[in-house]
């Protein structure tokens, strides 16, 4: 078999865009897509299942000087969003990914985009949906507590494919995984490895996506469901996203790419629990970010339905140039 090259494959650019409102983290998607011939032939023959999707767009070389210029002309020139800070996360392009190469057609790159926007800036197109990013990993929200579907569902299935290796060096193996990723038997829960929690499920048979690689044969349908589900392999692209905004936040100021220009001490706090899934503590949030000279006071005040008026602050740019790590230091309960 020859190898292939340049000219057998397509470059698909494709973006996670995600906006913050009312304490939601959102990621824009296309919802409920229209399948195209080789998505449909994929889902009917088993392989695939349909799902929602992220905005993406082939790379056209004649027409894009850089890949950056091309995600920005094809995917938001198509859906009419405007985007502040864009950063390119991963280039994903295994064999077989893609449902147009299973069907016969060319290998797929993928090109993985995190993009921010202003909830201000958060109108969509008729094809496009705004959707919480814990509509997709459930698991990862911890604003309320221990998500339950940790221990009720999670929990037991993994243990079941735990013992369903015979050889007790990978059931250890695969104990110590599942420990570490869902901070069982008494681990600590890391917000930061969301692939790392999604690839463990996936391996394991445990989201539909799964089904292209028969992981788990004919126990999928028996299965509930853990998330929504999207097409191709969009939940990991995802879930690659979420975990480098929440690790990334704390040492660069990228959170003030989803605020809009002045804001509160208590929508700022909201905003950094809605990307991590974790509560902060009020009085230490508001003494870490004012010591860090990040934001400053507008001089101006939120008359608030109830209680008090809020003071109201701008991000201070001038900390980019004063230091390196400018992010906004967090520290979580667990």
């Amino acid at each position: 078999m020859k190898p292939q090259n340049l000219t057998d494959m397509i470059i698909d650019l494709g973006a996670v865009i995600v906006a913050v409102t009312d304490g939601r983290p959102l990621a824009l998607v296309r919802h409920g897509p229209a399948l195209d011939a080789a998505e449909a032939r994929s889902v009917a023959r088993g392989f695939d299942v349909a799902g929602d999707a992220l905005p993406s767009g082939p790379f056209d070389a004649s027409r894009h000087r850089t890949l950056d210029r091309g995600l920005r002309e094809t995917v938001t020139g198509r859906i009419g969003v405007t985007l502040g800070y864009v950063e390119q996360l991963y280039t994903f392009g295994d064999s077989g990914r893609h449902p147009r190469e299973r069907e016969g057609g060319p290998r797929v790159i993928s090109v993985g985009y995190l993009a921010l926007t202003h909830e201000a800036e958060m109108s969509a197109p008729d094809n496009a949906a705004w959707r919480s990013w814990y509509d997709y990993f459930p698991w990862e929200d911890w604003r309320q507590g221990r998500p339950p579907i940790i221990d009720k569902v999670i929990a037991p299935l993994l243990r079941d494919w735990i013992k369903a290796d015979g050889k007790a060096v990978e059931q250890r193996q695969r104990q110590d995984r599942a420990n570490i990723c869902f901070a069982l038997e008494g681990a600590s829960w890391d917000e930061e490895i969301v692939l790392e929690r999604y690839e463990l499920l996936y391996e394991a048979g445990l989201v539909a996506e799964a089904r292209r690689e028969g992981a788990a044969g004919a126990r999928l349908p028996e299965l509930p469901p853990l998330g929504n589900v999207m097409m191709s392999d969009h939940r990991r692209i995802l879930a690659t996203a979420m975990g480098r905004l929440r690790a990334k936040l704390k040492y660069r100021p990228v959170v003030f790419d989803l605020m809009p220009e002045s804001f509160s001490l208590y929508q700022l706090q909201r905003t950094v629990e809605a990307i991590l899934g974790a509560p902060l503590h009020k009085q230490n949030f508001r003494r870490l970010v004012e010591n860090s000279r990040v934001v400053e006071s507008t001089g101006e005040i939120q008359l608030q339905q109830r209680g008090r008026p809020a003071a109201l602050f701008r991000f201070r740019r001038e900390v980019l140039r004063e230091r390196l790590a400018a992010g906004v230091r967090i520290s979580s309960p667990r």
